[in-house]
């Protein structure tokens, strides 16, 4: 059994025998019994508070991750980071100011459009260190495609990159380079009302995480409004999925604001596309929209109004439906942080740690890289008993530290 499998008792137990510490020693210096030392180290005794788990670690002088198990590095973190300055420096580049003729070549746009699904689906597998390493690459390669003037399809596959990288940027937590990237991609579409309504999805993601709730409301219902079939829930599902889509995106901008009616209407006109949509028939423009997600949205809704009961029971309906498995990645973790939100409002700790552990088995960069989830975390752990698994998942992303 590698030390990473061990119990975290016999951790302790092996730690306090390097550092040439008795039971009653370790005890002396916790202000504990040689009893309560000895069940600990047997197992019989489970270690489920946070804080013991921290002054254990520090009389034994150790990270607590040592003792709970795993690296709490967060390298996923640093790696996130680190790739956001690559991200920033590609944006701050003008390729038709900057680069003379053929100075890089023109990538095919069959090429282009395999390599930006590629990206996609790493964002939509919560890979997120990965995706803002490819990033830099892949917006010179689209720029350059379009600028050359390849078509329609390039400014397609330029507007998915723009979207890909506001989406993950927000993610990460810097809205305002997120909020210059969705601009990027409007830009672009000016005059495409589809394509426009494409880009003004991560523009309201960008907007609400920069806490310009009123924008992102204004912004997403203007380009559903754009592309609504002249009969209501009557046109393409390509064209239902995105409006349906937007209107959730102005839904959670609208309880961002505390608007909770705005919010009720909202929800309920994207519920009534989701109906005509169905379940797992709305993967069209990068978007998962169906049924399934109008409720997740309910849930992260009601969050955002403070209401926790309403959401945890949203929470258990949603994800006993059968679209639930058929969700991204990606949005599944995210939405598990949303529920930890909502136990935590209601005041059950142990299901808000229970679905964290959850979504990091889902997802671990979802957990690790975005700050709103390590928030959550540390929430769960300073309010009161912590389970191990909890404890070892706040070492994970650096809170023991």
């Amino acid at each position: 059994m590698g030390s990473d499998e061990l119990p975290i008792g016999r951790r302790v137990a092996q730690w306090r025998a390097r550092r040439g510490m008795t039971q009653q020693m370790l005890a002396d210096r916790l202000g504990k019994s040689k009893s309560w030392v000895d069940k600990v180290e047997r197992g019989v005794r489970a270690l489920d508070r946070f804080s013991v788990i921290q002054d254990i670690a520090e009389v034994l002088r150790v990270d607590p991750s040592v003792l709970v198990g795993g690296d709490a590095r967060p390298s996923s973190i640093t790696a996130a980071v680190a790739g956001v300055d690559g991200v920033r420096a590609a944006l701050a580049r003008y390729p038709t100011l900057l680069d003379g003729p053929g100075s890089r070549p023109v990538l095919p746009v069959g090429e282009l459009g395999r390599r930006v699904e590629h990206a996609w689906l790493t964002y939509q597998h919560a890979h997120y260190p990965q995706v803002v390493r490819m990033l830099p690459d892949l917006l010179g390669d689209a720029q350059h495609a379009h600028a050359a003037g390849a078509g329609d399809e390039a400014a397609n596959r330029l507007v998915q990159v723009y979207r890909i990288m506001a989406s993950v940027l927000v993610k990460l937590g810097d809205a305002d380079l997120a909020w210059l990237a969705a601009d990027r991609a409007m830009a672009v579409a000016a005059g495409d009302p589809l394509l426009g309504a494409v880009a003004a999805v991560p523009l309201g993601q960008a907007l609400r995480a920069a806490g310009r709730g009123r924008l992102a409301m204004a912004a997403t219902v203007a380009a559903a409004h754009r592309i609504a079939p002249p009969v209501p829930h009557d046109g393409p599902l390509r064209e239902l999925s995105l409006c349906g889509t937007l209107l959730v995106e102005a839904a959670l901008a609208a309880a961002v604001c505390g608007d909770a009616r705005s919010v009720g209407e909202l929800i309920e006109q994207a519920a009534e596309i989701a109906e005509r949509v169905g379940e797992g028939r709305g993967q069209h423009n990068g978007t998962s929209f169906g049924p399934t997600t109008v409720e997740l949205a309910r849930v992260a809704a009601a969050v955002e109004l403070g209401d926790g009961g309403e959401a945890v029971s949203w929470h258990e309906k949603a994800t006993g439906r059968s679209g639930w498995g058929r969700l991204p990645v990606e949005h599944r973790a995210a939405h598990l942080v949303d529920a930890a939100r909502a136990y935590l409002q209601v005041g059950d700790l142990l299901r808000a740690g229970r679905v964290l552990v959850d979504a990091d088995r889902t997802a671990p960069a979802e957990i690790r890289c975005r700050p709103v989830a390590r928030t959550v975390i540390a929430d769960v752990a300073r309010g009161g008993p912590t389970p191990a698994d909890v404890a070892r998942l706040a070492a994970l992303v650096g809170l023991t530290r």
